[in-house]
This record gives C-alpha cells, structure tokens and sequence, in this order.
C-alpha cells in the first residue's frame, strides 16, 4: 500500500515543473491519449442515458449486466481494425453498465439527489487527479503496482467468498468497500501509465483503453456512491433517535 500512497503523494505536490515530463510522451502517443479519453467521456454520457432509461423503464439488473460482461467480451475479441463496430459495441456494453447501476441510483435519487451529484463530482476529481498523476510522473513509475493491486482484488474476491458462506457483519462490509475503493484509484493510475508504455511500443487501440479507464472509474463511482449513502442514512437515523429523546 505504500507504493499506493505514494501515488497520492505524487498527485498533491504536484507542480507546474512536473508537467516537463510530458516531454516524456510522445506526441503520437499525446494524441491516442486525447483519442482514449475523448472515447471515455463519450462512455460516461451514454452510461448516464442507460442509468435514465433504468429510471424510466425499470430495465437494470442482473440481466443487464451480463448482457454488458458479454458486450465487453465482444470488445476485446472483435479485431482491432474493425473500428466502428468496436467503438459501438462499447457503447453499447457501457449503456448496459449504466443501467445495471441505475438500481442503485434510484435508491440514492429517493433518499437525497444532492449524494448523486456530489457523488459524481467527487469520482470525476479523483480519477482526474490519478490519472493525472499518473500522466505527469516519470515512465514506468507505477507499473510495480500491479502485483500488489492483482493481490488486493484477490483478498476482495475471498471476503466476498467468505461472507456468501458466514455471512457479512458490518465491519466487514465497510472494510470491503474502502478496500475496494483504494483498489481502484491504484488501478487507476497504473493504467494510466500502462497504457502510456503499451501506447510508446505499438498498441494504440483506443476503444481497449477507454474500456480499461471507464472500469476503473465506474468501480470508484460505485463505491463512493455506496459510501456516501450509507453515510447519509447513519446521520439521519442519529438525528432521528435523537428527535425521540427529545
């Protein structure tokens, strides 16, 4: 985790010399990067249009998204020079993900919409700010995180595992949830720069990446939704026991 946090580090001193490291990157590579994130914005504006259709239709679950596991599957196995049919099967995966995630969405819009708005913003400057870090430090800074992360995601696989079988307590829940969400901002900035050096030795397939980075800030997004709300209904319940003993 250390190597984690020193990602953080990177991200809060940064400085207007840091960004001399841009030298670093190549300008085709400085061009798939805007190719990579001008596709990832897309994905997040036709993620929220499937979060709204959930909302009008009731359609997210289950079924949507292993309907999108499936679309992202297509992604990665579909030939790299069929571009347009990539790039749609990607917009069609990520609409599925939008709305398999717009169940809890409506649960956060009843309770208070201000945690959704909030919510997003906060994931936004997050994963801004990783990956900006991550774009800004020295090459290769931060692929040792890999090992590390791969080994994290296991632990979460095996609490998730054990709690199926034990049950979860709410220790754990949290645990998981903020575990899981450190994860992901490390996974943002290794892939960050992972697709930096896969970019500088050839592959420039734009559709990959974006998919790899809309992952990274969908887990995020989850969790801190997830965290916020929890949060939320704690204060709320408090000040209703309060209320009573009044």
């Amino acid at each position: 985790m250390e190597s984690f946090f020193g990602a953080s580090s990177a991200a809060g001193n940064w400085s207007f010399d840091s960004l001399k490291n841009l030298r670093q990157i190549s300008p085709v590579v400085q061009n798939h990067l805007k190719k990579v994130y001008l596709t990832l914005c897309s994905s997040l504006v036709v993620a929220a249009f499937g979060v709204y259709l959930h909302i009008l239709f009731n359609v997210g679950g289950i079924l949507t998204m292993l309907m999108g596991l499936v679309g992202i599957a297509m992604v990665l196995t579909t030939p790299v020079y069929e571009e347009r049919k990539r790039l749609g099967l990607l917009m069609a995966s990520v609409l599925l993900q939008g709305a398999s995630v717009g169940p809890l969405c409506e649960v956060i819009l009843e309770f208070d919409p201000r945690i959704l708005v909030t919510g997003f913003v906060g994931t936004s400057l997050a994963f801004g700010c990783f990956s900006g870090a991550a774009i800004v430090s020295k090459r290769r800074e931060f692929l040792y995180l890999g090992g590390l992360l791969s080994a994290g995601v296991s632990v979460l696989l095996w609490m998730r595992f054990a709690s199926s079988i034990f049950g979860a307590s709410a220790a754990m829940f949290n645990f998981e949830i903020y575990l899981g969400l450190l994860i992901f901002l490390g996974y943002t900035v290794f892939d960050t720069q992972e697709i930096i050096e896969r970019a500088h030795h050839g592959d420039m397939d734009y559709v990959k990446h974006a998919l790899t980075l809309f992952t990274d800030f969908l887990a995020v997004l989850v969790r801190i939704l997830v965290i916020m709300l929890k949060n939320s209904a704690e204060k709320k319940s408090d000040e209703r026991r309060r209320k009573k003993r009044s």
